[in-house]
């Protein structure tokens, strides 16, 4: 009997043990999530914001960090590729540096998913923004952007982002507008089924893929659908300025 009481306590003891670090193995996964995170909704509310001063912030501090590996380079893309965009109707040239680094920091750098998808779609983007900027170097850009993009949807055809930052290229190349939508509701719809699981970085893009979802329904005269698309962008990010902006439209006619 003492002996059955004895290899209980060991085992008890040694299931308590596994659980405990069980416990601090996530805690210790779950940190970077939280941090990378953290990041993103940094760069993302000044992007929604349209406060270019700190989303530069935020690419500064990751010019000088020195942890993170791929995550680090991911986010310090995405942070250029958002200044750039807030600075092409009003510094021109800030905004073709932003684009250029932007590229250059999603150079070599395996994406965050383990595949190389989501840095090249975003790196796609950058060339393509890059291309409006270089007029002269677009047909150069362009090819590079598009290279990027095709070997992305090859890599994860059904990835939120990498769909999402495909319809708004094919946008800028003036794709049909029925096809734009359809491409948009797609990647809405596959933000809806990732944003049913865990959440883990990159997260960014759901509020986007409705708004350019309304802004392209609003270009094809339909108002109804536009505000229910744009309606649902402001549930995800209520200081969307864009949405705002394009709301307007609406309900000022």
């Amino acid at each position: 009997m003492l002996r059955v009481l004895a290899s209980r306590a060991i085992w008890g003891s040694s299931l308590a043990a596994l659980l405990c670090a069980a416990a601090l193995y996530a805690r210790a996964d779950d940190a970077p999530d939280t941090r990378w995170l953290d990041i993103e909704g940094r760069i993302q509310y000044g992007y929604y914001t349209e406060d270019a001063r700190a989303v530069e912030q935020v690419a500064d501090s990751l010019e000088t960090d020195t942890t993170g590996g791929a995550l680090r380079q991911y986010y310090l893309g995405l942070a250029r590729y958002r200044l750039a965009l807030l600075e092409t109707s009003s510094h021109a040239d800030r905004a073709r540096e932003g684009a250029e680094r932007c590229v250059a920091s999603l150079e070599g750098p395996a994406s965050p998913d383990g595949s190389e998808s989501e840095a090249l779609a975003l790196q796609a983007a950058c060339y393509r923004l890059l291309a409006k900027l270089k007029p002269v170097s677009a047909p150069y850009l362009g090819l590079k952007g598009g290279s990027a993009m095709h070997r992305a949807l090859t890599l994860a055809p059904h990835n939120p982002r990498v769909l999402l930052l495909s319809a708004l290229a094919d946008y800028d190349l003036h794709q049909q507008r029925g096809v734009v939508i359809a491409e948009l509701q797609k990647a809405a719809a596959s933000f809806e089924r990732e944003r049913a699981s865990v959440e883990r970085p990159p997260s960014w893009g759901a509020a986007e893929a409705y708004v350019f979802l309304g802004r392209s329904l609003l270009e094809q005269g339909d108002p109804i659908a536009a505000r229910g698309a744009l309606e649902h962008a402001l549930l995800l990010v209520p200081d969307f300025a864009y949405a705002h902006r394009l709301m307007a439209r609406i309900t000022t006619g």
